[in-house]
């Protein structure tokens, strides 16, 4: 009988006997979880990642000026020669000289810093 009474209380008061760490509350299991916001190249933890704890108190600095859409928004360069050369703005700050033939129409990208450049009509033949 009285293991009955025990029984029964134990089940009542279970979430008292709990130890604090275990007890779960809805509103704060979500709220430790950090903001994860997507970097350029694509890198999102998973929800149960290790790597999160470095951002539980913290927020994650992602720099959404990614570096291919300030690219993208300076527009193409006419030239008036056939062939012109790219060297990312020279110096310590540039990439090695690269030549880019203009022949065909239409804009042509440096393969190391994406400026595009194309050939204005009429220009170039030495008239």
């Amino acid at each position: 009988m009285a293991l009955n009474l025990l029984n029964k209380s134990l089940k009542l008061n279970s979430a008292a006997l709990k130890p604090l760490g275990i007890i779960r509350n809805k509103s704060m299991e979500q709220s430790w979880i950090p903001d994860d916001p997507v970097t350029h190249t694509g890198q999102k933890y998973e929800e149960n990642d290790y790597r999160l704890a470095r951002y539980v108190e913290r927020k994650k600095h992602v720099n959404t000026n990614f570096a291919i859409d300030l690219i993208a928004a300076v527009p193409p360069k006419p030239e008036k020669a056939r062939i012109v050369w790219c060297d990312g703005g020279g110096g310590p700050l540039g990439h090695p000289k690269v030549y880019i033939n203009l022949d065909k129409p239409g804009d042509h990208t440096c393969g190391y810093c994406g400026l595009r450049f194309f050939k204005e009509d009429g220009h170039g033949h030495g008239h």
